[in-house]
């Protein structure tokens, strides 16, 4: 398998972990009552439901991130570039998702004010996650 195979690889399950960490992130949250508190309806169960298909979305996000790592020169920074790229899933959400698929509206302002502020957060976790854990399964040796 050539380098840039194994590397889309890595990227997909750094984006699962970085989804399974966002997930439960949101999920403590809810469980604590923040978005509660902070009157915001983003209150998951963690059900395999829940949970499956935010792996899988995550772990496809995973790949677009590897386009900012594709080449050897440009394989430093890797969670800053998770975090950058944690802008796309972001904007995926909140001005395609909840405006087309969902009744919340543009933004999910539906589910409250401050639901932007609460998905921009949980997918900077996806992010940072991401960007650490590739860099942990790619090694030091390539």
């Amino acid at each position: 398998m050539n380098n840039y195979r194994s590397l889309l690889c890595v990227c997909f399950c750094a984006g699962l972990i970085g989804a399974l960490a966002s997930s439960d992130v949101a999920w403590m949250a809810a469980a604590a009552g923040l978005p509660q508190w902070c009157g915001v309806n983003l209150v998951p169960e963690w059900t395999s439901d829940w949970i499956y298909p935010r792996l899988v979305i995550g772990g496809l996000w995973g790949l677009a991130y590897s386009v900012t790592i594709g080449s050897p020169r440009t394989r430093t920074g890797w969670m800053r570039k998770g975090l950058w790229v944690s802008l796309l899933p972001s904007a995926w959400q909140l001005f395609y998702f909840y405006p087309s698929q969902t009744t919340f509206g543009i933004m999910g302002l539906g589910l409250g004010t401050l639901t932007p502020v609460f998905v921009v957060f949980y997918n900077l976790v996806w992010g940072a996650v991401t960007g650490i854990f590739a860099r942990a399964l790619w090694g030091r040796s390539r």
